[in-house]
């Protein structure tokens, strides 16, 4: 493929004549992809309303259209339905394209699959999520940015462009993204091509969401911050605050206008998200039912049990080889509410919106809902296994009882709570049209770099509007 015909492509692909900074991504990307060296890799880091998504969405065009292989990727199911959306071509969850289930016996493993493509380009969205180590080593070698590059490169002729914004919360446990990082991506043996969009697009300077990611984002580089960031809110229509008595009715408009499925609260920690869903459920959709059809629900621990298996062309349509935490689902049916083993459980149906309404039935654990903890907590799970597996007792062999308890639909209840109001690192890689955000309580001392990445975070999630909910007058401007 030409160098010139490439940027040419691109180019046409646009609505709109490119920024500086885009005309020299477009270059950046021509070059990446006409290096004749397989081992490059390309990073695009930019931040809101700098047209990242319109140039990423220029490039899927225009490798669609030079009838070039694609597969695009993003670390959650709401995040690769975004990416689907905006790019106008289909998207997959990295876990669900890169692992496949060890054995039908153990369904809880997962090995880095074969990549069988050749000369694909793979484009990931969100990379800053991508953390390059974890405490669960249930997928391949523990490490997601590890397991990408090995599956990516072991294919024939394959390479891949990183895209995400470096503002953004980094995973957790880490200090920034490594995926975003040259650096890192050098130390795997790759070329990198790298380049940066700042410059905010003009059509976003009317916006006061973009106004004020940005001045927020721009603190990110700050050494000393001192103050708390004061948002802008005069002369702009797409940014206000809701004082606490008005939330509810605020809500309730945000619910009929948008849809609930659009309306997120964002908060800072899972004990004021449960305060929100609690006061969400009883006083805006008068839900009195401990769980009832119509919830939104979050899956908030990886389940390997519920998830029939499914055979070639299915399984790969379906995209949902196991429920991920951090997967939406919409309660349809709730019936046989028990309690077992000192927990409560139930048998519910629900449909997954991030993945073509895939409705499935599984038991769930009623517990989760009100725990202030991000799941069950470790005490609560000991329990639980140990309760089980009593039920085992006249087995002889420890590993037959293993056997059994893997396959225990009750150990292996599904894990969930509500959605309606959620943690930022729940919400990353989402968008909704109508974000509120509450930070609880802060003072300029509590200001910290972690902060001001979760600030931007959650300001970026909006489409349409931001709700900033009880937000002190010291923290606005002319205020």
């Amino acid at each position: 493929m030409l160098h010139d015909e490439l940027k040419h492509s691109i180019r046409e692909a646009f609505a709109h004549v490119p920024t500086a900074d885009q005309e020299h991504a477009i270059e950046t990307f021509a070059m990446f992809l006409t290096d004749r060296f397989p081992q490059s890799v390309m990073v695009l880091r930019g931040s809101a309303g700098t047209g990242k998504t319109t140039l990423a969405a220029a490039i899927v065009k225009t490798m669609t259209t030079l009838k070039q292989k694609l597969t695009l990727m993003a670390p959650t199911g709401r995040a690769a339905k975004v990416f689907s959306l905006y790019s106008q071509h289909a998207a997959y969850t990295i876990h669900r394209r890169i692992y496949r289930q060890k054995t039908a016996g153990d369904l809880s493993a997962f090995n880095l699959n074969m990549n069988n493509s050749r000369d694909t380009l793979f484009m990931v969205d969100e990379s800053s999520m991508i953390s390059s180590y974890s405490m669960d080593d249930t997928f391949g070698s523990g490490s997601l940015l590890d397991d990408l590059i090995k599956f990516v490169y072991s294919g024939n002729n394959c390479r891949m462009i990183l895209i995400g914004d470096t503002a953004q919360l980094p995973p957790v446990g880490e200090d920034e993204a490594p995926a975003l990082i040259g650096d890192v991506l050098s130390g795997y043996g790759l070329k990198v091509y790298e380049c940066d969009l700042s410059e905010v697009l003009r059509q976003s300077q009317s916006s006061g969401i973009l106004w004020n990611a940005t001045m927020i984002r721009s603190l990110i580089t700050h050494d000393e911050l001192t103050q708390l960031p004061r948002m802008r809110l005069n002369g702009f229509a797409d940014i206000c605050v809701v004082p606490g008595d008005e939330l509810i009715e605020s809500l309730a408009t945000s619910y009929s206008h948008v849809g609930i499925d659009e309306t997120i609260v964002v908060t800072r920690s899972n004990k004021r998200a449960n305060i929100y869903n609690e006061g969400i459920r009883r006083t805006v959709l008068d839900r009195e039912d401990e769980l009832c059809r119509g919830d939104q629900i979050m899956i908030v621990k990886n389940n390997y049990f519920w998830i029939p298996e499914a055979e070639g062309e299915e399984k790969t349509q379906r995209n949902l080889s196991f429920l991920a935490n951090g997967d939406r689902g919409v309660i349809q049916r709730v019936r046989n509410t028990r309690e077992l083993y000192g927990f409560r459980f139930a048998d519910i149906t629900l449909v997954m919106p991030d993945y073509d309404d895939y409705e499935l039935t599984a038991t769930t654990i009623i517990d989760t809902l009100s725990t202030e903890a991000p799941s069950l907590t470790r005490e609560q799970q000991e329990q639980l296994f140990n309760n089980v597996m009593e039920d085992y007792a006249d087995i002889p062999l420890k590993p037959d009882r293993v056997k059994k308890l893997k396959s225990d639909a009750y150990y292996n209840a599904l894990q969930i709570k509500f959605s309606y109001a959620v943690t930022c690192h729940k919400a990353q890689g989402g968008q909704w049209a109508h974000v509120y955000i509450d930070q609880g309580y802060m003072t300029d001392d509590m200001l910290t770099p972690d902060y001001i990445h979760w600030l931007y975070t959650a300001l970026t999630r909006a489409t349409e509007k931001v709700f900033l909910v009880n937000w002190p007058k010291t923290q606005l401007e002319n205020s």
